[in-house]
């Protein structure tokens, strides 16, 4: 059960809130990077990776089209 690469997003707190809608629709989800992008220029630098379950990523892209996160 590896772990794949949903989407980069420059902001942390953008990240954080797609997680706990995926959590929510029933999809696990972790951000990677987060502590590196503390600094409001940084997000371009060192994007917020959003993680999932390599079984969960067709389900977690439905879910982020319909949730309008490109």
């Amino acid at each position: 059960m590896p772990l794949v690469e949903l989407v980069r997003l420059p902001s942390g707190v953008e990240a954080e809130l797609l997680r706990g809608r995926l959590e929510s629709a029933g999809v696990p989800a972790v951000c990677f990077d987060a502590g590196m992008n503390i600094a409001d220029s940084v997000g371009l630098m060192i994007p917020v990776r959003v993680m999932v379950l390599d079984e969960d990523l067709d389900n977690a892209r439905a879910l982020m089209l319909e949730f309008g996160v490109s």
